[in-house]
């Protein structure tokens, strides 16, 4: 008993000199933990994580294997990629990189599908897709080394790709339900945001869609960009509600060949869209938008482009 009686009252026990965990997860972030974290779509980009395809692309000599539209050239494919990193350096964007143990599957590029930001660190998607299992274990690794931490991961038969969710404001996500993110998935994915006091719009895409970032795109406060026929009226009237305006896209031509559509927000009003779409790229200026081009027509033959090579891990807040 008197053994016990010392330890009364110590630092290990609660007594003086103990010090209370008194900032919250967010705010620990830059400090104990590394920096990253968004809670919206447009302001100034900061930091990405993207993966340099390498000898994995080799599987799309079977494409549909793999889920992809054509065979793909690996050097145009790598130089290409070197490019998009390049733009986003000359940006001022800080580029990581996450850099596999082993050979990865054939989409390991598309990292925009492997997580979704938050401010308080990543919640860790599961593709929907027996090709694509397992992508997100690379990126979950690489997220460790770099000091952000991982707030939830999609488990059980619950799947969910980031391309699927986005933020309207600080305290709205609106999250696609279709062929990436099943029921489960969301439910988990709307769980943890409404712990973090984040309201959920969900809404159901439309069949034979992939995700909810090839229907819609955000480039301000105030400016939306949406693909008509796409994306579905509840979508639009959420993003009326909270303030935007909702441009669509006048001709889907240059989308369908060329990836037009698939751009990612550098800052307000600013966006990284494909090269050699002179038809979208006019329309976007015409609304106030800056645009800087990378061509991607090689890596597009993958079935996506910039939006979902892109992992974006930190905006200004």
């Amino acid at each position: 008993m008197k053994e016990q009686t010392k330890l009364f009252n110590t630092s290990a026990y609660g007594g003086q000199g103990w010090l209370p965990r008194s900032q919250s997860l967010a705010q620990e972030l830059g400090n104990i933990w590394g920096t990253g974290g968004i809670s919206n779509e447009y302001s100034r980009l900061k930091a990405v994580i993207l993966h340099r395809p390498g000898a994995e692309l080799m599987a799309s000599l079977d494409p549909k294997a793999v889920l992809m539209l054509d065979r793909i050239d690996l050097q145009r494919a790598q130089a290409q990629h070197d490019d998009l990193a390049r733009a986003y350096r000359e940006f001022g964007v800080t580029v990581h990189y996450v850099e596999p143990l082993a050979e990865p599957s054939a989409n390991q590029m598309f990292v925009a599908d492997l997580m979704f930001m938050t401010p308080e660190g990543a919640i860790l998607a599961r593709p929907a897709s027996t090709i694509r299992a397992g992508e997100e274990r690379w990126l979950a690794r690489r997220l460790a080394d770099l000091g952000i931490p991982i707030i939830r991961s999609i488990r059980g038969h619950g799947t969910f790709e980031g391309a699927d969710a986005m933020w309207l404001n600080h305290e709205t996500v609106i999250i696609g339900r279709g062929l990436r993110s099943n029921d489960e998935g969301v439910a988990q994915l709307t769980s943890t945001l409404t712990e973090m006091a984040v309201s959920v719009i969900q809404i159901d895409l439309p069949y034979g869609t992939m995700h909810l970032m090839g229907m819609l795109r955000i480039v301000d406060h105030d400016l939306a960009i949406a693909w008509p026929t796409r994306l579905v009226h509840r979508a639009v009237e959420a993003l009326k509600e909270h303030g935007y305006e909702v441009a669509f896209l006048p001709d889907d031509t240059e989308a369908l060949q060329n990836k037009a559509f698939n751009s990612v927000t550098l800052g307000p009003r600013q966006l990284l869209i494909a090269a050699n779409n002179p038809n979208t790229q006019a329309f976007y200026e015409s609304l106030g938008i800056s645009c800087h081009t990378v061509a991607i027509d090689e890596l597009a033959k993958a079935a996506g482009a910039m939006g979902c090579l892109t992992g974006v891990l930190e905006r200004e807040a």
